[in-house]
């Protein structure tokens, strides 16, 4: 398995742990939003990370970082990803996997085999006609039910993430994702940051204020245990 970059040490990819950072290429989706879109179209021109860089990065650190956050691109998509997480683990530290949440079967078998401590799915948008878009790709919607469901039922700890892009997302959907993971421990509703995205249409949207995305807070906040305003700058501490 190739990596395409490596963080030694990040306090912001696991919220209250020091973790390091592994991004493996390649996704299923081509998402408009995305800001790793090099990392899931073109990743043979990143140079590929050396296996000791990583190895000797992560034993050196061992007892002093928490765990190690996998992400991409999507790393289901990878048939090795069970070792590398079981190798993570083997080194006492433990594991946050991101996910777009499409690959079920493979989420339950990591969940079975308890290689993964913490679980963030990214929900796109509302579960209808608009997901394939928001998702750049065919998008089945339920196996991304059923990857909710594993992660309320299955995962040690996890969060639900939705980039608000306001193409994909309007004020009144809140409600639609809501009723999609009643009951959950986290859903944290991401500030759209244009710059960087993929598509050029999306690179001329505005995202929502501040303020809106805070009123989308107190709707999320019906639904699940904690919801979170992520890139908010108005608020300290969101």
């Amino acid at each position: 398995m190739e990596i395409k970059g490596f963080i030694e040490t990040s306090l912001i990819d696991w919220d209250g742990r020091l973790a390091a950072v592994i991004f493996l290429p390649g996704c299923n989706f081509r998402c408009p939003m995305c800001h790793n879109h090099q990392m899931v179209q073109q990743p043979d021109i990143l140079p590929t990370v050396a296996w000791e860089t990583v190895t000797a990065a992560l034993t050196r650190h061992r007892g002093w970082i928490d765990g190690v956050v996998v992400t991409g691109g999507e790393p289901t998509i990878h048939a090795e990803l069970p070792a590398l997480l079981r190798w993570i683990k083997q080194l006492g530290l433990g594991v946050k996997l991101d996910t777009n949440g499409a690959l079920p079967d493979v989420l339950e078998h990591l969940f079975e085999d308890r290689l993964v401590d913490y679980a963030a799915m990214d929900i796109k948008a509302p579960l209808d006609e608009r997901y394939a878009k928001a998702a750049g790709a065919r998008a089945d919607l339920g196996a991304i039910r059923r990857s909710i469901g594993l992660l309320m039922s299955r995962a040690p700890d996890y969060e639900f993430r939705t980039t608000v892009l306001p193409l994909f997302m309007k004020r009144g959907d809140v409600g639609s994702i809501g009723l999609e993971i009643r009951g959950a421990r986290r859903w944290v509703l991401q500030q759209y940051l244009p710059g960087h995205a993929d598509a050029e249409a999306a690179r001329r949207l505005w995202p929502y204020s501040d303020e809106i995305l805070l009123t989308m807070r107190e709707e999320g906040a019906a639904y699940v245990e904690q919801c979170v305003a992520r890139g908010v700058v108005t608020v300290a501490g969101e």
